[in-house]
């Protein structure tokens, strides 16, 4: 899998165009709009993920990479 935050920026706005369409029944917005509720909540699962490891190579460049053994270890995908 290779998702990025461009994909969740992707996703999220493709959901908001779902949500302005203006020929929707009341039962399909109704449905729009639980399945906008889990796109949210797990965007800002991600989204806190990622600010947690820009803290953490922010704190390695800050400090140097002697801080990264009392890191947690999160595999780096190679590209």
């Amino acid at each position: 899998m290779k998702n990025k935050l461009i994909d969740l920026n992707n996703h999220l706005f493709a959901q908001l165009e779902r949500l302005s369409d203006e020929d929707l029944t009341p039962e399909q917005i109704e449905n729009e709009v639980k399945r906008t509720e889990a796109v949210v909540s797990v965007s800002q699962q991600i989204v806190q993920n990622a600010d947690l490891a820009l803290k953490a190579a922010k704190l390695v460049a800050e400090h140097g990479a002697f801080v990264g053994k009392y890191l947690p270890m999160i595999e780096a995908r190679s590209e």
